[in-house]
């Protein structure tokens, strides 16, 4: 700890000793006449002597390990060392050793910026051993032209400057095997840097009066290098080099149209310029538009290898979601998941189950799905392939797709659930076949045989012992009446013979009038005549069920159940004033048999807590 803070203090001390030289400098040029070369009152150098050095102590305050914050430092330093001691000779005249100063502070500005700093960028050691070859050549120059400078031999300092070159050339090559070689996040960093170099590559390829320009590019470099290095995961570079990519390839394109047909034009219509003007400006904005999707379609594919805009991923998939059905939603929403982030597969887990494309092992990266505040499932993303910008592209594609994968996996949820449910209902009706078929076969069939004999006994007897044939007979009313109690109850489990003989809501006021707690009242709102059959029945066994949970459960004092029919739906609504649903509640028994009643006639039912407290059960039942 003590080692990291003494770190940080040269670095600040670097940092302000370069802006030192170049408050001194500002004042040196001050005296010196206005230079030719520039509009400015200060040069590309001075923007470095200030710039370097303050980004590299930032790097270093946060990352004090790291190589690049002080080489950004050195740098910097070597910069404003060099424009303040050339400025000085120019003012006072070229002491013996001034020359010394210049060329071994740009030699250290040229060694730290242009040749370590690529090699080592952004871990901060080199791609591999073998780059540290790489040096050869810039120390090898940097030797030769003091040599140059004592035999005053201007050919070999020509040579010295090749070599330095050569060097360079090789530093900025090790970036590019580094972008080519590297995972994601190392090509993002890299590429942090490479959008910010033309601001200083072009003026010092154009030189003499365009040299001027590269002091608006230089302070980029070092802002880039900070940022990629301390916010490597910011994810806007992409979208950055896409559209100056695109807005450069129009600008290359509708030049040359313009030129082209204006040449043209000249040479047809050499008397009329206005008019080739005119013609060239026509051709070259009918050219734009369809250049402009040409050039964006070209770039998505270097850049994301598909299609490069998220929007057009979703409609391409609505498309395909359109000509599925609900089953297989999941798997095209997955597929083109899989083709808009180009990897190797998706999946998505769902209750258990995984819908899978391609093939997702090993998992790069797990995704909750959730649908309306509710989880319905994991999506699974496989690794990527070998693209050169999957980053941001890949975040994009993610969040725009990620709600249609949410809808997709809860339309599985829903239609699994329908599934489990309609086998629910069959296994119940044929249990319920199977119970009638016990009960009619072993209670009423046994009992219509027992009576059977019973009569053949009473009418044996009947001559010979009147008072035995009484008693039989006796036997038989009390046995036919325990029937006519199974019958009953038999006909009741199958529909409750209040609901012919009151109705719907009278049935259900009945089921409401008992002398337990809670008070219970009945409405009703619209025609509940001619319901079917299924219908009253689903209707008056949800009602049932709910009034016996806010009996037993809810601590209820009130329940108000309301019924509505409108637009060829009954709406049951049960509500209660009691302690309502706690937090861990889970579906039991009877609200397993509510809903799948309401999923039998294909309908919906749903118990949520009440706003003002209490429980609400709401079914709604289609009535063809």
């Amino acid at each position: 700890m003590r080692h990291a803070g003494a770190a940080r203090g040269v670095a600040i001390g670097l940092a302000t000793l370069a802006i030192a030289l170049e408050l001194a400098n500002a004042w040196v040029t001050a005296q010196l006449p206005p230079a030719s070369y520039t509009p400015l009152p200060f040069a590309p150098e001075d923007v470095a002597g200030t710039a370097f050095p303050v980004f590299g102590a930032i790097l270093v305050v946060r990352r004090p390990r790291l190589a690049i914050g002080w080489l950004l430092c050195a740098g910097g330093v070597s910069a404003a060392a060099n424009i303040l001691s050339a400025n000085l000779i120019a003012l006072y005249g070229e002491p013996g050793w001034g020359w010394i100063v210049v060329q071994a502070t740009w030699q250290a500005c040229q060694l730290s910026l242009g040749v370590l700093l690529p090699l080592l960028y952004p871990a901060g050691r080199m791609p591999s051993p073998r780059w540290r070859w790489a040096l050869l050549p810039a120390v090898a120059g940097h030797l030769l032209d003091w040599t140059a400078i004592v035999i005053m031999e201007r050919e070999l300092r020509d040579a010295a400057h090749v070599l330095v070159a050569a060097g360079m050339a090789l530093a900025f090559a090790s970036l590019a095997v580094r972008f080519t070689r590297g995972d994601p996040v190392e090509r993002r960093q890299i590429l942090w840097v490479l959008v910010t170099l033309p601001g200083l590559l072009i003026p010092w390829m154009l030189g003499g009066p365009f040299w001027w320009l590269a002091t608006l590019g230089i302070p980029l470099i070092p802002a880039a290098i900070a940022v990629a290095v301390l916010c490597y995961r910011l994810f806007g570079i992409d979208t950055l080099i896409s559209r100056a990519m695109v807005g450069t390839g129009l600008a290359l394109v509708i030049t040359a149209v313009y030129l082209a047909v204006g040449a043209a034009s000249s040479l047809f219509l050499a008397e009329v310029d206005p008019v080739a003007g005119l013609a060239a400006a026509l051709f070259a904005g009918v050219f734009f538009q369809p250049m402009r999707h040409a050039l964006q379609r070209g770039v998505d594919r270097l850049l994301y290898g598909g299609i490069g805009v998220p929007a057009e991923l979703a409609e391409r998939l609505k498309h395909r979601l359109q000509r599925v059905d609900p089953g297989h939603g999941l798997l095209a929403a997955l597929e083109v998941l899989r083709e808009g982030l180009s990897v190797t597969g998706a999946a998505v887990e769902v209750d258990g189950a995984t819908t899978v494309t391609g093939s997702p092992e090993p998992v790069a990266r797990t995704v909750p799905l959730v649908w309306h505040g509710e989880p319905v499932g994991l999506l699974l993303i496989g690794p990527a392939g070998r693209r050169r910008f999957p980053a941001a592209h890949d975040e994009r594609v993610i969040a725009t797709l990620l709600p249609y994968l949410a809808d997709a996996a809860h339309a599985v949820r829903m239609t699994a659930a329908v599934r489990r449910s309609r086998e629910r209902i069959l296994t119940a009706r044929e249990e319920e076949r199977r119970r009638l078929r016990r009960d009619l076969h072993d209670g009423l069939g046994q009992s219509l045989t027992g009576m059977a004999m019973v009569i053949n006994a009473a009418r044996v007897s009947l001559r010979r012992s009147p008072e035995q044939a009484e008693r039989l007979l006796a036997d038989l009313r009390a046995g036919m009446d325990a029937i006519s109690g199974d019958i009953r109850q038999l006909v009741y489990g199958l529909r409750p013979p209040a609901i012919d003989e009151l109705g719907l809501a009278g049935a259900i006021g009945e089921l409401a009038r008992t002398p337990e707690e809670p008070a219970t009242s009945v409405e009703t709102d619209g025609d509940l005549d001619g319901l079917p059959a299924a219908v009253e029945v689903a209707a008056y066994r949800i009602v049932q069920e709910a009034l016996t949970n806010a009996r037993k459960h809810a601590a209820a004092s009130r329940v108000t159940v309301r019924l509505e029919r409108d637009n060829r739906v009954l709406r049951v609504t049960v509500a209660d004033d009691g302690i309502g649903l706690p937090p861990d509640a889970r579906a039991g028994v009877g609200l397993g048999s509510m809903r799948e009643r309401a999923a039998e006639l294909g309908g919906t039912c749903v118990v949520r807590a009440a706003e003002d407290g209490g429980t609400v059960v709401s079914a709604d039942l289609p009535t063809p």
